[in-house]
């Protein structure tokens, strides 16, 4: 069992998500960098699908009532038992009660916490994660909140995982479509021609984007249709939108492109650079 100390300004519980019912209108969720779940889920000895904890930016403490393991990877932050320093990227032995916080972040924005057992709440359609845009899943965690943990396995004998701080810019594979005919010639050449900058108000729903307005050639209203991760939907302000892993099933804004791999933008801080390019590079 762990007990939530401080829960920090966003931890949510996330294992891959549950892909495959976007035809019911539920949003895939999930971690938003799945390599750095995997990673602190074998670290521990975890199955590479067991829930961790998504802890954005700002940290957050927790007592485990029975010993076990932990293992913190993705956007690097302190980590410390009781107060004592513990390993980044490396499985950490924690005694019964003690008390782990993990720090705010010092590289990119979310960290992963993964605990021997995995975090055994109830699955929702197959998955422990938050959805923050339906609700689905658990609620976004709360001071006070206590959580099951699942059998712990034996944790990983690894004593060194090379790691790399997100870079300052990211340059993104675009499929154009499936409505770049809305837009004119000009806005097609400055999303592909131009950089973007990661905004503040960016959110597990979507990456918001600032930089050169997007100019449509069609005024007329869409229907809602469907959208898909890593779909770029333009709203009327011109500036692009990412869809991320609570991304909505549908929209009415048009999508001018769609990311390839969305996964870097996971750990794109506010003020990141993004340039996009099509599949022929």
């Amino acid at each position: 069992m762990i007990e939530v100390l401080r829960a920090g300004p966003l931890t949510t519980v996330q294992d891959l998500g549950r892909p495959g019912f976007a035809h019911l209108g539920v949003p895939r969720a999930g971690a938003l960098d799945g390599p750095a779940l995997r990673l602190a889920n074998r670290l521990v000895g975890n199955a590479p699908d067991a829930a961790g904890l998504e802890v954005t930016a700002g940290g957050c403490s927790l007592r485990l009532r029975s010993a076990g393991t932990v293992a913190l990877t993705g956007a690097s932050a302190p980590l410390s038992v009781d107060g004592r320093p513990a390993g980044f990227g490396l499985p950490v032995p924690v005694p019964a009660g003690a008390v782990v916080t993990a720090g705010r972040v010092v590289h990119g924005v979310r960290s992963y916490l993964a605990v021997g057992g995995g975090i055994a709440v109830e699955p929702v359609l197959g998955s422990r994660s938050t959805d923050t845009l339906s609700g689905l899943g658990p609620a976004p965690l709360r001071d006070g909140d206590r959580l099951p943990l699942g059998e712990p396995a034996t944790p990983s004998t690894v004593d060194f995982v090379p790691w790399q701080p997100p870079p300052a810019s990211l340059a993104l594979r675009i499929t154009l479509g499936p409505r770049a005919d809305w837009f004119t010639p000009e806005a097609v050449a400055a999303l592909l021609g131009t950089a973007y900058t990661v905004s503040p108000v960016s959110n597990r729903v979507g990456a918001r984007l600032t930089g050169a307005a997007l100019t449509r050639a069609e005024a007329a209203e869409l229907p809602s249709e469907g959208v898909v991760l890593g779909a770029v939907q333009v709203p009327a302000s011109g500036q692009p939108l990412i869809f991320l892993a609570d991304h909505p099933t549908t929209g009415g804004y048009p999508v001018i492109a769609v990311v390839d791999d969305v996964t870097p933008l996971a750990q794109a801080a506010p003020g990141t650079t993004v340039t996009f390019h099509g599949s022929e590079r």
